[in-house]
């Protein structure tokens, strides 16, 4: 709002106010940052040109691609500084943002005074203030300790910071300034941790790909006429290019681990109330029957764990009432109900009997087979159990009230919901009603009626639950299946506007599984991935997956699998993630030599 010459107020263009927000943006960019070289609009691959761009020297290139232990060790010890740190990764964030468009509040001047001051603690007391400050190696009992110092970490746009805007994607919401921080930013400062940018997302956050009105669209930095996912598609863009060692994101049908998958990544999704949510802004506020969760992105599985027992540590449950009360369990870690890992049973979901993976996808899933084989393991088949019912009971869930969440949210500035992630969108003078095809946007239902549909999903989960601990019969551990591996979408990183389902992922938000996304270390390749012929199709969805596989189309794109354990149990998951993930490289070296 602002006054006219004669005093009346005037309501100003939805796109007007989206294009003074980006400037504004723009202007918090160091100037000294902007680049003149950057790879042409033709070149797909960037992930390399950070290191290429000269705006690095080797000391921060060398800090950038330090993995999460070590960076925390060598903060610990003075080796480097907080400052160094947050330096290094705040160039390479402003790096990534002009290669693929990732970020949206910027502020690295008060993220460098930050460090500063905990460069100072350090100094004048030699203690690192938490467990992200710095990481001191006492013995080999007891690595961790729960004081640290100076990790910069990236935060999703709807994580809110004192004194900036969390826009999530909507017009509407430009101007309005945080009052406090959320929970997790609080407790990751106690951690000792370094904030400095904020991510993309979509409007809404219901979406598997990222555009919105205000930012613009994010790209694959594998291959940038591919989407690089979401809703938290931003933090996986930025962590791909090494922007920010740890990513935090949300997900609530895959938004983490789509992400993840498609940017080669590490993400995991935690049960409800693992990590605090207090203080997030959201759509669909008041939708509690399936919640969304803040989970990690990083580059390596080790910053997963960090960031969970980082967590933990500080008992969010005293500062958020949804807060589980649950502190890191070693022993849970140890595998202690899975054998203490020494021999452990994976179930694979080659599909859902919905739709059929791509050759890629099923590629990566049997090479993790004869990798597990290979260490020692046991590897059966994992039969789907209603999947599609399942999906369906989530997707009315979700629609019992989005379609007027949305409205609401939208019209004090008239700004149009967006219904399509296709690139037509990108011109901000057109605005596109095609349909989604993977969000029902139905009008509301009675609050009976949603009562049904909720308990329809608790008697899923029950017969789910009977489901896993039936598999005792098939595993010859004496126990059921240890951990499911599975796709992370039947594809991987498709064209912009072409993620047309997250039912890979949606499924364990409907049961609250744990889930791990890791990489599997393979791409894409034309050659090895050739198209199969047509199969008998389980419905109209799987035949258009199948038309939509062109192997050339996907060239480049990472290939993740997922790993799926049981309710609240990261970190067992955590645990046979690394498992899976040293068989995985094993058989990587091996295929080398």
């Amino acid at each position: 709002m602002e006054l006219a010459p004669d005093n009346t107020v005037t309501q100003k263009h939805w796109q007007e106010l989206a294009a003074e927000k980006k400037e504004r943006q723009a202007a918090t960019i160091p100037k000294e940052w902007i680049l003149t070289n950057l790879p042409p609009k033709e070149q797909l691959s960037v992930i390399d040109f950070p290191e290429k761009s000269g705006l690095l020297d080797d000391k921060e290139i060398e800090i950038t691609n330090t993995e999460i232990g070590g960076l925390l060790e060598k903060l610990a010890k003075g080796i480097w500084s907080a400052v160094e740190v947050t330096t290094a990764f705040s160039k390479r964030a402003i790096i990534a943002h002009q290669l693929v468009n990732c970020l949206t509040e910027i502020f690295i001047d008060r993220a460098l005074k930050r460090a500063a001051e905990l460069d100072e603690h350090l100094k004048t007391t030699g203690k690192v203030v938490g467990p992200l400050h710095g990481m001191l190696y006492v013995s080999s009992e007891d690595p961790f300790l729960s004081s640290s110092k100076g990790l910069p970490i990236s935060l999703k746009d709807q994580i809110s910071i004192q004194g900036l805007e969390s826009t999530m994607g909507y017009v509407s919401w430009i101007g309005q300034y945080a009052a406090k921080n959320s929970v997790l930013a609080d407790v990751l400062e106690a951690c000792g941790a370094v904030l400095y940018v904020k991510t993309n997302i979509p409007q809404t956050l219901m979406w598997a790909e990222t555009f919105n009105h205000i930012f613009g669209r994010t790209l694959n930095p594998y291959n940038r006429s591919l989407t690089s996912g979401g809703s938290s598609g931003g933090e996986g863009a930025l962590v791909a290019l090494k922007g920010s060692p740890i990513g935090v994101g949300s997900d609530i049908g895959g938004s983490i681990r789509i992400p993840s998958a498609f940017n080669g990544l590490y993400g995991l999704r935690p049960s409800y109330g693992r990590v605090p949510y207090a203080g997030c802004v959201n759509s669909m506020e008041g939708q509690d029957s399936v919640l969304s969760v803040l989970g990690p992105l990083c580059n390596s599985l080790n910053g997963v764990k960090k960031f969970m027992q980082s967590v933990a540590s500080q008992r969010p449950w005293l500062k958020d009432p949804l807060a589980v009360k649950k502190p890191w369990n070693e022993e849970e870690y140890q595998l202690i109900d899975h054998g203490e890992g020494k021999r452990l049973c994976f179930a694979i979901l080659w599909h859902d009997e919905v739709i059929l993976p791509h050759p890629p996808v099923v590629r990566a899933l049997e090479q993790t087979k004869q990798a597990l084989l290979k260490a020692g393991h046991e590897v059966v088949d994992w039969k789907p159990l209603k999947h599609m019912e399942i999906y369906k009971t989530l997707g009315a869930i979700w629609a019992a009230g989005a379609a007027e969440d949305y409205r609401v949210t939208t019209a004090p500035t008239g700004e149009p919901v967006i219904a399509t992630m296709e690139l037509a969108v990108d011109n901000p003078n057109l605005i596109v009603t095609d349909t989604p095809t993977f969000r029902p946007l139905a009008e509301g239902i009675s609050a009976y009626d949603l009562w049904q549909v909720q308990r329809t999903r608790r008697d899923l989960r029950q017969e789910y639950l009977d489901h896993w601990n039936g598999s005792v019969a098939l595993t010859g551990t004496g126990r059921p299946v240890d951990a499911i591996i599975s796709p992370c979408a039947p594809y991987v990183a498709p064209p912009h506007g072409k993620n047309k389902t997250a039912s890979y992922t949606m499924i364990w938000n409907a049961l609250d599984y744990t889930a791990l996304v890791l990489p599997s270390g393979l791409f894409a390749d034309p050659v090895l991935d050739v198209k199969k012929p047509a199969h008998a199709f389980f419905n109209d969805l799987d035949k258009a997956n199948y038309d939509l596989y062109d192997p050339a189309t996907f060239k480049g794109a990472p290939i993740s699998i997922q790993l799926i354990g049981r309710t609240l149990d990261e970190e067992a998951v955590i645990a046979m993630g690394e498992i899976v993930d040293s068989a995985l490289k094993a058989t990587a070296v091996q295929s080398k030599l």
